[in-house]
């Protein structure tokens, strides 16, 4: 079995090395896009810098769809439910080969960088899924390779074991969690299933984490650092909270509130994204045309990007003056109105935001507008996003609208306490809700509760 535990660990470490790469890519993108537009900050010309932001992502995003469209069409929108039937017994043409592995890799890191509501994990997953596939038959009919080594596992059954430990690479890499990543393959892709495969597909969860941990470590957006090797935990573990709480009865009450809470929004997510999935199906069903179509499409998702960038003095003009600090809120400086605080929110990338959410000890950061605005807007324009022409994942969307309605809980209970400094009420603490209610919603629309227990305290 010395093969196929080297395979697992190729594999896991192709799989870490693309999640890296993937991750530098998608911040240094963030990184270029506000630089390019840091002189309109500084004047405070608030018009110019949304459109801006505007323009480069709409040149991100129509790229995104496009290698979609025109490329892979097998790589539309996340892959994950392909893989899950592939793994169930259905087969999909196109699935595996490398134009839809170039076309996910594509659209998932333009799609995230542009500033659409999503998240790189379900494309990650099938990336990985790929990567697995590929690297255990060693044989491509495109380029027309066929390596006389390894013959013994081009049978469905070995194949459908490496894609699975693929997929399960793809989410540890993404979460920094090898065991949240075996117990998401075993609760929600594969039905084949045995002990052997088990521990194999954790070794190769396992190399995957590393390797995306060991690259991170000395590099952010390509740029060296120093350290290598050095594992910060901060850097690490995806949202780290620094401070414990010691926890009061009430708080287990507030959780189950959430939890109910979670379900009922994570049912009305699933029911609503149904609905407008068929209605798209529809639409674009009833334009005979195949390339107006596809155009259609592409120009569904350039609607969706003008919809979810927020123009951040639309509100705040006061007397010829826009109102000090709005143009800051954009970058993540102090906010000083509820607006501002609400297009930080929804300017600043998915895992940043969700990170601002759980940060303990800010119980009085962003408002109830703000919130409230930050909440409408993710919901409504996440459930447009998923299933659109362009690859991309839901794990930040949910736990981003979970985080958000958690820390509104958390608000409530410090407008009805006050703020609370002494041991016994320092768990009245709106980061806090907003963990709880991330993983709430998350499970509400996944289903998910072990590997997402996992995955959200690794």
């Amino acid at each position: 079995e010395w093969n196929r535990w080297l395979l697992m660990g190729l594999i896991g470490t192709a799989v870490g090395m693309l999640g890296f790469l993937i991750h530098q890519i998608i911040d240094s993108l963030i990184k270029l896009k506000w630089d390019l537009v840091e002189n309109y900050l500084q004047d405070g010309n608030v018009h110019m810098t949304w459109l801006c932001v505007l323009g480069f992502g709409l040149a991100m995003v129509v790229f995104s769809s496009g290698s979609v469209l025109f490329i892979c069409p097998a790589g539309s929108p996340s892959g994950l439910p392909e893989i899950i039937g592939y793994l169930n017994g259905t087969s999909i043409r196109h699935l595996f080969n490398i134009k839809t592995f170039i076309g996910t890799f594509v659209s998932c890191v333009l799609a995230v960088a542009s500033g659409l509501f999503c998240g790189p994990e379900g494309p990650m997953i099938h990336l990985g899924a790929l990567l697995g596939c590929g690297l255990s038959q060693l044989q491509s009919d495109t380029f027309g390779i066929h390596l006389p080594i390894f013959t013994r596992f081009r049978n469905s059954a070995d194949k459908r074991s490496f894609i699975t430990a693929g997929a399960g690479a793809g989410i540890a890499s993404v979460f920094r969690a090898p065991i949240g990543g075996l117990l998401f393959t075993l609760e929600e892709v594969s039905s084949f299933w045995d002990i052997r495969l088990a521990w194999q597909t954790f070794f190769c969860c396992l190399m995957a984490t590393f390797t995306t941990d060991l690259l991170s470590s000395s590099l952010c957006g390509f740029v060296y650092r120093g350290h290598f090797g050095f594992f910060e935990a901060e850097k690490r573990i995806l949202f780290w909270v620094k401070n414990l709480l010691d926890m009061n009865v009430l708080a287990f009450i507030l959780t189950i509130l959430l939890g109910m809470l979670g379900g009922l929004l994570g049912a009305l997510f699933v029911s609503l994204n149904i609905k407008i999935n068929k209605l798209r199906m529809q639409f674009f069903n009833s334009i005979p045309k195949l390339s107006l179509r596809k155009t259609s499409k592409l120009l569904e998702t350039v609607l969706i990007l003008v919809k979810s960038q927020p123009h951040p003095g639309l509100h705040q003009k006061k007397r010829g003056q826009w109102i000090k600090g709005e143009v800051g809120c954009i970058l993540s400086f102090p906010c000083s109105s509820e607006w501002g605080s609400a297009a930080a929110l929804l300017v600043e990338n998915g895992k940043q935001g969700i990170t601002y959410l759980f940060k303990r000890g800010t119980h009085e950061e962003f408002g109830y507008a703000s919130l409230c605005t930050a909440l409408a807007f993710y919901f409504i324009l996440s459930c447009w996003t998923a299933g659109s022409a362009v690859a991309s994942g839901l794990v930040i969307p949910m736990l981003y609208t979970g985080a958000l309605y958690g820390r509104i809980t958390g608000l409530i209970l410090v407008s009805i306490f006050g703020v609370q400094t002494n041991e016994y009420g320092a768990w009245i603490d709106p980061g806090l809700f907003a963990a709880i209610g991330a993983a709430s919603f998350f499970s509400g629309v996944s289903r998910l509760t072990i590997s997402l227990t996992v995955i959200m305290v690794s």
